[in-house]
């Protein structure tokens, strides 16, 4: 990886040994291991803000009596 940043981590014993287990069981490199675990923990993260949002805006819809997409387009043309 030409453009990556090194950095120093520090993790409990029981979790480095599972991550040093991961990477050696799949033939990936540790840090192979953390970034795809990284990489997950952040698409469940903005899957979760993007629920949150459509539940907000759901909400709001409702609200305004907006529950199809005909509500949604007389409502604009208002």
């Amino acid at each position: 990886m030409p453009n990556a940043v090194r950095k120093t981590i520090s993790l409990p014993p029981d979790l480095a040994r599972a991550a040093e287990q991961m990477a050696q069981a799949e033939g990936k490199t540790l840090s192979a291991v953390v970034q795809e675990a990284l990489r997950k923990v952040r698409a469940e993260y903005f899957e979760q803000e993007l629920d949150e949002l459509q539940d907000y805006w759901s909400r709001r819809a409702k609200d305004r009596g907006i529950l199809t997409e005909e509500d949604l387009r007389r409502y604009l043309k208002a």
